[in-house]
């Protein structure tokens, strides 16, 4: 249900459920949570992409075939349990980038909404489609959304189930760019490379004070900011980053 591969730091997750669009069963869910919280602990790994196999569809979300069979307490704990793997997905250490090959429904898009950066197949969609099912999304949709695109856009997304294209999600900002599909693997894996070649404390650090500000005043989220690069001082990369410049040099940094 799961491939991955790890090559020059960049660890790439597959969901590798083509059969059924990629759906997030509670075994597919688990198996994937575990590998992540493996990989925000190795100091190898310096980026993360995240994608789907196949060429349709990157994610429907929930498997609903699985979740029609579950009792109102399973299914609550089947929610719970997406939930907290989105969760996983916001709190990496490392910038994880969404590779969409394809459809982002329901789930599949709050998948991506916790990504860093997101990068569509130029023929995509994009959706969540929870309200058109009786529900309404459970893994973040309804707070990363607004925060996102805007409040208005976000309702008629959720409120009326409404499907953005590719061009639609690059110009509402869900998504980064959109390319051909022929082009996705290597844009991903260079904007991968790119930030990982960053030093992997500072980028840490960094995304921490996007993420904890994005939630608080202009004046909590400085203070956030300046907690963060107080922990940069003391850091070897940050000797390293000064003695290459006056070096005229690539900086080397170990993350340390």
């Amino acid at each position: 249900m799961i491939r991955t591969d790890i090559s020059e730091g960049t660890a790439v997750l597959t969901l590798d459920r083509p059969e059924a669009a990629n759906a997030l069963s509670r075994q597919l869910v688990e198996e994937a949570a575990e590998i992540l919280n493996e990989w925000k602990k190795n100091p190898e790994i310096r980026s993360v992409i995240l994608t789907g196999s196949g060429e349709k569809v990157f994610c429907a979300g929930a498997d609903l075939k699985e979740r029609a069979e579950m009792k109102p307490e399973e299914v609550w704990r089947a929610v719970q349990g997406i939930r907290s793997f989105v969760e996983t997905i916001y709190q990496m250490p490392q910038p994880v980038i969404a590779s969409l090959n394809g459809a982002a429904l329901g789930g599949g898009l709050e998948l991506a909404l916790a990504c860093d950066f997101r990068i569509g197949q130029d023929k995509a969609a994009f959706a969540l489609t929870e309200t058109g099912l009786g529900i309404i999304p459970g893994a973040g949709g309804t707070q990363r959304l607004p925060r996102l695109i805007g409040e208005q856009k976000a309702k008629e997304m959720i409120l009326t189930g409404k499907k953005y294209t590719a061009q639609e999600a690059v110009e509402s900002g869900l998504l980064l760019k959109a390319v051909p599909a022929a082009e996705l693997e290597s844009e991903s894996r260079i904007l991968a490379e790119t930030a990982g070649a960053r030093a992997p404390l500072a980028n840490k650090f960094a995304k921490a004070a996007i993420n904890e500000g994005l939630q608080c005043s202009l004046e909590k989220g400085l203070e956030i900011e300046q907690k963060q690069y107080e922990k940069t001082i003391y850091t070897e990369d940050r000797m390293e980053g000064l003695k290459a410049f006056k070096e005229k040099r690539k900086p080397v940094f170990r993350g340390k």
